[in-house]
């Protein structure tokens, strides 16, 4: 290998570590109320909100406050989700169902500046037969707050502010997202040297 295809190869390296270390330093996130629904031992993702879904009598329904990018990334309700277990004590009604609910406040990373999040409660709800979710849940745990797009804000006046905003989550907890300046430094040295190389190969061909 030559002279001037060594210097090449190492500058074009350096300029792929360069750009590498200079991309996206965070993930973007949404802080907000996800909704869940329970499907035998496990939490599914509802695919419809809690203002149209209608739960069937014996149904576990969840909520979770968290950050997250996305449906795919979002956090699971914890705590007990048994409906026999959360609706022990509520006889059925005629005419009416019960809905257990599990509300996951979340953890005080994923709280609003200045709050701190609630521990997690289980509640059953006694509802008409046609009532959604979020009627079950608006019998349980009021106050609840929705925005003008009928997003889901606060459950039981939590938290007091904010709804759905993104988040910025550093990956090295520092500000900024491009590389630092020793990086930069230390790249910006090597190209140099890199490019000096190039020339005095080509000078010596030349010669």
């Amino acid at each position: 290998m030559t002279a001037v295809r060594r210097a090449a190869l190492l500058l074009m390296t350096v300029l792929l570590v360069w750009g590498a270390a200079a991309g996206p330093a965070q993930a973007a996130g949404y802080r907000y109320w996800s909704f869940w629904e329970r499907d035998g031992s496990r939490w599914t993702y509802a695919t419809q909100g809690p203002s149209t879904a209608q739960p069937a009598d014996g149904a576990v329904e969840g909520f979770r406050f968290a950050v997250s990018e996305d449906s795919a990334d979002a956090s699971r309700p914890r705590g007990a989700a048994d409906f026999g277990t959360i609706c022990a004590d509520t006889a059925a009604v005629r005419g009416r169902k019960r809905v257990a609910l599990v509300i996951d406040f979340g953890t005080p990373a994923d709280a609003p500046s200045g709050e701190r999040p609630p521990a997690g409660r289980t509640a059953c709800a006694v509802v008409s037969g046609d009532a959604t979710t979020a009627e079950a849940l608006a019998a349980v745990a009021k106050p609840l707050r929705y925005d003008t797009n009928a997003l889901l804000c606060a459950i039981a006046g939590y938290p007091e502010k904010g709804c759905g905003e993104q988040i910025s989550a550093k990956s090295d907890g520092t500000s900024g997202s491009g590389p630092s300046l020793g990086l930069l430094a230390g790249a910006g040295v090597v190209v140099v040297l890199a490019a000096g190389a190039v020339w005095q190969a080509r000078r010596r061909k030349n010669a």
